[in-house]
Formats: C-alpha cells, structure tokens, sequence
C-alpha cells in the first residue's frame, strides 16, 4: 500500500512541477514542452520510472489519441477549404521526402546500415501536432489563415505516413515479413482509408450519442472521450491508423451541432493539457543522459541536415505547385518542429528488438531537443520578420456561453458591454443581434424598457453558434467593425439595384421565378422593413444578402456572403427526403465557386 501511495505522490508531485514550469516558459518564451521533457529527464535521474518501454508507449499512445481528438475537434472546416490540398501532399509526400534525404545523412553520421539508417530517418520525419498546436494556438501567435491551417492540417495528418514507414522498416529488419509492392500499397492504404473510415463513423457515433441519449450534463464530455478513445482502439485493433481516426473524429463531432459544445471543449482544453504534461514527462524519464555526450555531435549533425536542408526542399518540391509566397514556404518549412510523435515512435524499435534500439532511443530524443530548442524558440520572431503575424480578427471580449437543454441548433450567449467595442461607441444592433434581456446594475429589464445600451450592460442573446464570430466583433474591445469587413459585412459589395435574376445568374442559384426580376435590396426591405439597419442578414438560397450600409431606412449598399450562417446541418439518422434535399445543396455550393473567383479576378 505504501508502494501505491509513494507513485500516486511522484505523480501528482511532477505533475504539479511541470504546471508551475509553465509560469517559467511564459515569461521567458521558452517552448514549454521542451521544459516537460526537461521535467521528466530529471525526475528519472533521481530514480523515478515509468516501468518497461510497453507500458511508456500506451501512456504515451493514449495521451496523444486524446490531444488528436481536440485538435481536429477545435479545428474548423473551413480551414480544410483553403488549405487541403497542399498540407495533404506535405504529409504524404513531404514526409517521404523528408525521409529519403534525412535516411542518407543518418548512414553518413551514425555509420548505420540502409534499413536502421532509414528508420532512424521515418521516426523523425512527421511533424509534431502536439508541438504545432500548441504553438500556434496556446502560444498566441495570430498567422496567416492558410500558413496556419496548412501547418496544423499536415501536422494532424501526417502520423499515419511515419508510422508506415516505421513499421515496414522495422518488420523489413526483423525479416518477419517479406514486403512486395502490392502488399505495401494495401498496408498504406488500409492505414489511411481506414483511419478515415473509422473516424467519420466514431465522429458521427459521438453525435448521435450526445445530441440524442439523456444523460447527466457531466456525462457528457466523459462518453465523449471515451468514444474518442475506443474509435483510436478499434482502428489500431483492425489494421488503421488509430491516430488518424481520433483526429478525423474530432473534425466530424467538432463542426457539427452538439449539445453543450461549449463545455466540452473547455473540458477537452484541461484534458489537453493535462496529456500534454503526462506524455512529454512519460517520454523525458525513458531518455538515458549518460548517453548524451556521447552521442551529441552525431545528434547535433542529423539534426541540422533535418531543420536545414531535408524539411525546406521536401517543403519547396510539395509547395510548389500551390503559389505559396517565399516568406510563406519559409516559415511552413521552419515550424516543422519535431516532438512526442517521433520520441514515441522511436518506441517500436526497442519494443520490436531491434539492436540498436536503445542508442536510437536516445539519439532522436536529442534531435527533438534540438528541434524544439532551435525551432520553437524562434517561432514567433520569424513569423513577425517575415511578415506573416495579423492581427486577431477581434478584440478582448467577454463573453459567456451557457447550455440549453434540447436545443443543440441554438445557444445563449451572455456578452458585457465593453466602453471602447463598437456597440459601447455607439453601434447599432443588427436585428438578429438583439439581445433577449438586459442585466443593468444588478437588475434584469427588458430591451424596450432599456432605452438603448449602455457600457457595463450584461446583454443575453439566442444565437446559433455559427454567428459568434459576427457577435465576437460587436463587443469586442478596441477594434471597430471596418467598412470592408469580409466576415461581417460579407465577400462582395453590390448594388441595392442588382435584380435577383442577375445574381443568380452569375452564381448558378436556384430561385423561383417570381423573384427574378427585384432588386435585393427589397428582399432586406421585405424582412426588416423601414427597420434595416447595418449588418442585417437574408439567407437566399446558397448565399446570404447583407445590408452593409442604410441611410434614412434605405439600403444604399449590400454584401454578399458566399458562406452562410449558420451553415447547413449534415442529416443525420434523418428521412430520405432532407438527405436528398442536403446533397442538392451541396452540389449547388460546388458549381458557385468558379463565378466565385471570376468575380474577385473582375473586382
């Protein structure tokens, strides 16, 4: 009993540490996962273990299934639009080329032959999510739209090509498996396909259960994690990638309704953080510091090849088809950081009994090391010399989100009037903005009795969840709404003139033909009356009109949004009819993108 009480206090003891470490790595704008893996390296030089490299890899294995699942679960669908295409080929083919060049200089450095020269290689070449994400998300660095979505699509899907080729080089040393063309491509594509297919079958299994199964409100992030979980177990267990599962997951529940979202994913950020903390101190106390100096010169090398030379040119031959800027290709290519991912792969070669696994072991913790010294401490200064930091699309707000049972299409949002938001100098409230109550001084009155809003006023508003970036910029502190505000106001500007039967010309949408012929400024007229006011909206068909400017209650310019809020439901479990009306719809969403950039090309 003692024995159990002792580990349960070094637990808690390194947990508490690496959480006061963070107060540390804030204020000195060091990586703050390099100082876990400091924290755990120097909790196994004091005798501390973990216990055999099996049960490392399974705390290791599930903490980052965890961090996948809230990474594709915070990630929107919209990032995918934008950056698909080339941080799909970056992970595919980058980490393959990333491997090949690196394989060579690891048989120069280490004196290996081809094989381990190239597992050596495969276990570093996937960039890190968990290092990525935190990055770019918890470190506060605001980029580019599509540098950034590049970066975290690649990092979140590039797992499944490392683990490929671990494992075939690792059963190719091994002799346990004599490997033909066809009986790699299938391996592969029964990874991929059925990481993919298991994690939109879990994504939607979450869904179901959540939004249609009655349970305790605390309950609910619970089964969610654990679905999370038994979708990364049952693809690994079937011959998919386990990983990608967890992280195609998370993308599918995450950009779809669900009840209480908001607190699940407040629940998921502690529990991320929390896996973070427990994988990089799992992973530091397997490391051997006898064997740094010993092996530093050759790490040092291996790496400088990695940061250099192998990670750019697998960057400039996969980006280059995409007009990515040089700037750009640059700082996609620097943030390639290296961490858990390639310290726990390089796991199997000792769980597999290869020779050298142990000095392997070793050697790729110093490269990540060296990876997150050199590259993650630089981060943000390059980002700011190259040009590519923006500023955040919204001030401070605050804002509080607050459940309704039952109601998973809409949610009751709570926002403070700051002094210095546009609403606080003077802004008008769109109508689909108005608050339902207002809190002043300690007393709830009703928006008629309010005569107007004051600063300091706790406004309560109805909204689907797709509008609180739009209501994020009325409150936001120190950051007026501009005139040309994509998001708010829309993608184009047009004439209040411009008939109904012109726009749907131009964007192929299917609309009665009763309608053709009236300007849109009259469908706003239709809907608000006299009342229109800057910001109201009109959802026609696959598009939505917004009044970007009134003067004396008339509409004297309108936007135009390509994407509408909220966006449509995926029907799930619903009648063949809305299945059938929802897929018309999409194809009618795919034929208005090549007006689309005809008309920013004419703009």
């Amino acid at each position: 009993m003692e024995l159990v009480y002792a580990s349960i206090l070094v637990g808690a003891g390194l947990l508490v540490v690496s959480i006061f470490t963070s107060l540390i790595a804030f204020r000195i704008g060091a990586p703050l996962l390099l100082l876990f893996l400091a924290v755990g390296v120097l909790a196994g030089q004091t005798g501390v273990s973990v216990g055999p490299p099996g049960t490392a890899y399974l705390i290791g294995s599930t903490a980052l299934a965890v961090i996948l699942f809230d990474s594709g679960f915070q990630t929107p669908i919209q990032s995918y639009r934008t950056a698909a295409a080339p941080a799909l080929v970056l992970s595919v083919l980058g980490t393959a080329l990333t491997t090949a060049v690196l394989g060579v200089a690891a048989a120069w450095l280490f004196g290996l032959d081809w094989p381990l020269a190239f597992l050596l290689a495969a276990i570093v070449s996937s960039t890190d999510a968990a290092a990525v994400f935190f990055l770019l998300r918890v470190g506060g660095i605001h980029i580019r739209d599509r540098v950034r979505s590049t970066l975290e699509i690649e990092s979140g899907t590039n797992d499944p090509v490392a683990i490929f080729l671990v494992v075939t080089l690792v059963e190719a040393i091994g002799a346990e498996r004599v490997w033909d063309l066809a009986g790699l491509s299938s391996f592969f594509l029964l990874q991929i396909g059925g990481g993919i297919a298991f994690g939109i079958a879990g994504g939607f299994l979450i869904l179901a259960v959540v939004n249609r199964v009655r349970l305790d409100p605390g309950l609910y992030p619970v089964v969610t994690l654990a679905l999370a979980l038994f979708v990364f177990a049952s693809a690994n267990v079937l011959g998919g990638s386990g990983f990608l599962a967890a992280y195609v997951a998370g993308l599918v529940a995450g950009n779809q309704p669900m009840q209480g979202a908001h607190v699940m994913r407040r629940f998921q950020s502690g529990l991320t953080w929390l896996s973070q903390i427990v994988m990089f101190v799992t992973l530091g106390l397997m490391a051997s510091p006898a064997d740094f100096p010993r092996l530093l010169p050759e790490a040092s090398a291996l790496a400088a090849v990695l940061i250099f030379v192998a990670r750019p040119l697998a960057v400039w031959v996969c980006l280059l088809p995409f007009r990515f800027t040089r700037q750009e290709a640059a700082f996609i290519a620097w943030v390639g950081l290296r961490g858990a991912v390639s310290i726990l792969l390089a796991l199997v070669p000792i769980l597999s009994g290869v020779a050298t696994g142990s000095t392997m072991f070793d050697a790729i913790f110093l490269v990540v090391v060296i990876s997150l010294l050199v590259q993650g401490w630089t981060v943000r200064p390059l980002a700011r010399r190259l040009g590519l930091i923006v500023p955040p699309r919204s001030g401070p707000v605050e804002r509080l989100e607050l459940d309704l049972p039952g109601l998973r299409e809409l949610e009751l949002v709570t926002y403070t009037i700051r002094p210095d938001s546009p609403v606080g100098r003077g802004q008008r409230l769109p109508r689909w903005a108005r608050p339902s109550l207002i809190e002043r001084e300690g007393q709830m009155v009703t928006v008629h009795s309010a005569r107007g809003l004051r600063p300091g006023d706790r406004l309560y508003i109805f909204t689907p969840p797709a509008r609180l970036p739009l209501l994020d910029k009325l409150f936001a502190g120190s950051r007026p709404i501009a005139d040309d505000d994509r998001v708010f106001f829309g993608d184009f500007s047009l004439r209040p003139d411009t008939t109904v039967g012109a726009l749907a010309e131009m964007y192929g949408l299917p609309l009665k033909v009763e309608q053709m012929g009236r300007p849109v400024g009259d469908l706003l007229r239709d809907a608000y009356g006299d009342a229109v006011e800057p910001g109201d909206r009109v959802l026609m068909g696959a598009v939505e009109i917004i009044a970007r400017k009134v003067e004396g209650g008339r509409v004297t310019e309108v936007g135009l949004a390509m994407e509408p809020t909220p966006p449509p439901r995926i029907p799930l479990f619903q009648s063949p009819a809305e299945i059938r009306r929802a897929a018309a719809s999409a194809l009618r969403r795919l034929r208005v993108r090549r007006p689309r950039r005809k008309a920013r090309k004419d703009g």
